[in-house]
């Protein structure tokens, strides 16, 4: 890659000013990696005990 700007410095001081202006900036809640984990291991619980309820009632179980 080349090290010269591609723009000119009146263009990169519009981008510059666009990114800090906060137009694309949105709020998030922190990452709740255990809540996550719970509710993954909640579905395939389910999942379980819902092929395991179907196993029985065929007569596998």
């Amino acid at each position: 890659m080349s090290k010269e700007n591609k723009l000119s410095n009146e263009d990169m001081q519009r981008v510059e000013q666009y990114l800090n202006s906060g137009f694309n900036a949105t709020e998030r809640k922190p990452f709740r990696g255990f809540r996550l984990l719970f509710g993954i291991w909640l579905i395939i619980a389910a999942l379980g005990w819902i092929s395991w309820l179907i196993g029985k009632q065929a007569g596998f179980l």
